[in-house]
């Protein structure tokens, strides 16, 4: 069974230990149950005897409480009783009217309200059917014919032996009667009766028993002289039916007398031989039940236990979701189940926030890495950037030193001024570059209209245009005014334009397409000239790029234009792009009503 479940461990121990409590029941019966009964029924018996026995020594009682207590010990016991001398002689005595003859009997009340006694023992022993087909009960008016015996000091009512017993005017018991005979008729008042059914074979089986065991052993004797009541089985020699008999000794007017009682064992053994049948149909069921009961009993207690080890199992992949709702058992394994629900659970949250938090410090290291790069490569190319100028202005600060021409000198003095404006402006651009980088900036939004920006702008540029004959054309359709900070989207422009001017081709035109629809406004700056390289485009808003290093001396460009429009523009919330027409190149820019300056969307 190494290899097998929990369950079905469990539900092969479960029905093991059923079986052998079962078998166990089984086997205590079959064995042990006649014997453990008949002493019982041997204790039960002596004990109610001694009780009787006890009444009747002492004659403390009248005659009517002895009947009912010899009835009360006859049923009870379903037993016989008679008073015998220790030779097995019937004593005919008070206790012989007792418990053969007036143990039974009926009062006849008569119309002046005499009690008369009837005994009924005999007639029941002779005429037993008859008596039982009568039907006779309380109130039934009767005419007895009989003796007549006077009252005793033990029987305090008149008594009439019974001879012919008629109902309602018609001879119900007895075949006749004497002539000397008493006639008395009145109601039944009282009517004490055995059961029927077996009076008769009970008499001929206390006379039979009676007659076969005496005269006793000698041993029997001694035990009896000693006063030691003796209890032993016997089998009825006619029927074969098991009996226990019991003699009890007692004193009575200095001398010894027995009670002589027969108790029927064999209903018992019967029912014990039948028992062994309905045992061996009802184990057939049992086992089947057994097997229900333990297959229920073992997915009852393993069903919290399976479910903690899956969940143990996927704890230990960290997998602490929880699929399956927690049991409903309010026991410990239910509890248990619940508390490893909630750990799973709260494990699993913790998990996700670890998680999360590893991404995040994932994406600040990438930050910052990318961060350290951009700010080595930002030093690189500002000193790549920086290093040219100073050089040509120190070389032409030399010359000036040496003493030049005097009519070269004014030449030198004008190429300095150049480059140290050229200076300016890279370390102006970069100083915006890192304001817009830092976050420091705060926008200043109001609506105003791209259209007449774009006309300031140009017309800042104009000295620009004029040396290769260029010209800004400017063409709103449908215009609607943006939220924006005029000032930044000013550079924004003028940076798009600047660049637009550089690459245009001499004799051309830079055009300012402005479109608006219901919810956002399109800027598009056109130049016609030489397409970017598409190798390019993904770069051309980095800063210190060119798409073309041999003409960034010539342009003058500080690298920065588009990097610091970029910036502005995320600050604004704009989308932004860069695309090769047909004949030049599109800066495109989309100002979108839903999302505010500060890049943070609103709801339609």
């Amino acid at each position: 069974m190494k290899n097998r479940s929990i369950t079905f461990k469990l539900f092969i121990i479960t029905v093991i230990v059923f079986a052998c409590f079962y078998a166990m029941v089984i086997l205590s019966q079959l064995l042990f149950f006649n014997q453990f009964y008949e002493t019982y029924k041997m204790r039960q018996v002596e004990h109610n005897l001694e009780q009787l026995a006890h009444s009747y020594v002492t004659e403390s009682e009248d005659s009517n409480t002895l009947s009912r207590q010899a009835i009360r010990f006859m049923e009870t016991n379903k037993s016989q009783l008679a008073v015998i001398n220790p030779q097995g002689e019937v004593m005919l005595n008070d206790m012989y009217q007792l418990s053969l003859n007036e143990t039974y009997h009926l009062l006849l009340k008569q119309s002046d309200g005499k009690q008369i006694f009837v005994p009924l023992a005999l007639m029941l022993s002779e005429y037993g059917d008859p008596f039982r087909k009568a039907h006779i009960k309380l109130g039934d008016t009767l005419t007895i014919y009989g003796s007549m015996r006077a009252p005793s000091s033990k029987q305090p009512y008149t008594v009439l032996d019974p001879q012919q017993i008629s109902k309602n005017g018609i001879k119900t018991v007895g075949d006749s009667y004497e002539p000397n005979t008493t006639k008395l008729t009145g109601t039944v008042s009282e009517l004490v009766l055995p059961d029927l059914s077996n009076w008769k074979i009970s008499q001929g089986l206390l006379l039979q028993a009676l007659y076969e065991q005496f005269p006793l052993s000698t041993e029997q004797q001694t035990d009896l002289k000693n006063m030691n009541p003796i209890q032993y089985g016997w089998n009825d020699s006619w029927s074969g039916a098991n009996n226990l008999i019991t003699l009890y000794p007692i004193q009575k007017n200095g001398q010894q007398q027995l009670l002589f009682v027969i108790t029927s064992i064999q209903e018992i053994s019967d029912t014990n031989a039948a028992l062994r049948w309905f045992y061996l149909y009802l184990g057939i069921g049992g086992f089947a039940l057994i097997l229900i009961l333990s297959l229920f009993f073992s997915r009852m207690v393993t069903k919290p236990l399976i479910a903690l080890n899956r969940m143990a199992k996927r704890m230990v992949r960290l997998d602490f979701s929880s699929s399956a709702p927690p049991l409903r058992q309010q026991d410990e394994l239910g509890g248990l189940a619940r508390s490893m629900d909630t750990l799973a659970r709260k494990l699993d949250t913790a998990l996700r926030e670890l998680q999360e938090a590893n991404t995040q410090l994932q994406q600040d290291m990438e930050q910052k890495q990318r961060m350290e790069q951009i700010q080595q490569s930002f030093f690189t190319n500002a000193s790549h950037e920086l290093k040219t100028p100073l050089s040509i202005v120190k070389s032409f600060a030399e010359g000036l030193q040496d003493g030049v021409n005097v009519d070269k000198s004014g030449h030198y003095v004008s190429v300095i001024i150049e480059e140290a404006d050229k200076m300016e402006m890279l370390i102006k651009d970069m100083l915006d570059l890192a304001r817009l980088e830092s976050g420091t900036i705060h926008l200043q939004p109001r609506p105003f209209m791209l259209s007449e920006l774009s006309e300031k702008v140009a017309d800042k540029l104009i000295y620009s245009l004029q040396p290769r004959q260029l010209q800004i054309v400017i063409s709103p359709i449908n215009e609607n005014p943006v939220l924006a900070d005029p000032d930044w989207i000013e550079q924004v422009l003028r940076n798009l334009i600047i660049n637009a001017i550089r690459h245009a081709e001499t004799g051309s035109d830079i055009r300012v397409v402005i479109e608006s629809t219901t919810l956002t406004t399109t800027l598009h700056v056109d130049n016609t000239g030489k397409p970017i390289a598409e190798e390019h485009i993904e770069h051309i808003w980095e800063r210190f790029y060119r798409a073309e290093p041999s003409r960034s001396r010539q342009t003058g460009g500080t690298g920065l234009g588009l990097p610091i429009a970029s910036q502005i523009l995320d600050l604004h919330g704009c989308s932004y792009s860069v695309r090769n027409l047909a004949d030049g190149v599109r800066f495109s820019i989309v100002f979108d009503d839903r999302v505010r300056p500060d890049g943070i969307r609103e709801g339609v």
